[in-house]
């Protein structure tokens, strides 16, 4: 599994103009799935996510998590993330999960999630979503469940 992690002041998502969820404070999570992902793999990066310490403490210092500050998290999933663009001007995407899978370990994240933080939102899987968000920093890392060592 790939992450985009992005500390935001607030995000939202919507569909063709309707609502979906927001959050504030907190990450706004683009998660992609791989040919080769597990459960395992959503277990490894929900812990990972929330316990980043990207997250200011009353000196400044990114010293504190999810975990710590109760910040929201809103996931989106995010099937590029496995598009390469090594050969030629089309993404392949190759790698990615096929849909059905991709939608289950996506689904197993979210919550595996909510079994640790209160507040977690979603996109909708499979929609051109509008995402907006106030990226707050900026604070924005990757993460790849292979290379978890």
């Amino acid at each position: 599994m790939r992450a985009v992690i992005q500390r935001v002041s607030r995000a939202c998502v919507s569909v063709d103009g309707e609502f979906v969820s927001s959050i504030g404070e907190g990450i706004l999570l683009l998660l992609g799935v791989s040919l080769k992902d597990t459960e395992a793999d959503a277990i490894y990066l929900v812990d990972k996510v929330i316990n980043l310490r990207i997250f200011d403490d009353e000196e400044g210092k990114m010293n504190l998590s999810l975990m710590d500050t109760g910040g929201g998290l809103l996931v989106v999933s995010q099937f590029t993330l496995y598009g390469d663009t090594r050969r030629g001007r089309r993404p392949s995407y190759i790698d990615a999960a096929r849909p059905e899978e991709a939608n289950r370990l996506y689904e197993y994240f979210v919550v595996e999630a909510k079994n640790h933080i209160e507040n977690v939102a979603t996109g909708r899987f499979q929609a051109m979503m509008d995402v907006e968000l106030i990226n707050d920093g900026p604070v924005t890392l990757l993460l790849d469940s292979e290379r978890n060592i």
